[in-house]
């Protein structure tokens, strides 16, 4: 089964560690998810989001969270749920 788009990353707060998109299906903490920019790409369990700086366990699509990156995602860069 083929990977599906969660969104694109709009902002990334560096010194935070934390990228912003609004979500094209609903994300549990949990899931696996790739984050993909040109060449770089790595892969991550969802440990924490935010939604308007409120931890959340899952969000539903239409959604704009706040979610912790292990490596920098800056803007554009196209977020995947793995299956």
């Amino acid at each position: 089964m083929a990977d599906t788009k969660v969104g694109q990353v709009s902002h990334y707060y560096d010194q935070a560690g934390v990228s912003t998109l609004t979500l094209e299906v609903d994300l549990t903490v949990g899931d696996q998810i790739k984050v993909v920019r040109g060449k770089d790409e790595f892969t991550q369990e969802v440990g924490s989001m935010e939604i308007d700086h409120q931890k959340v366990n899952e969000a539903k699509k239409g959604d704009e969270i706040g979610l912790k990156v292990d490596q920098p995602a800056k803007s554009k860069a196209v977020v995947y749920k793995v299956s």
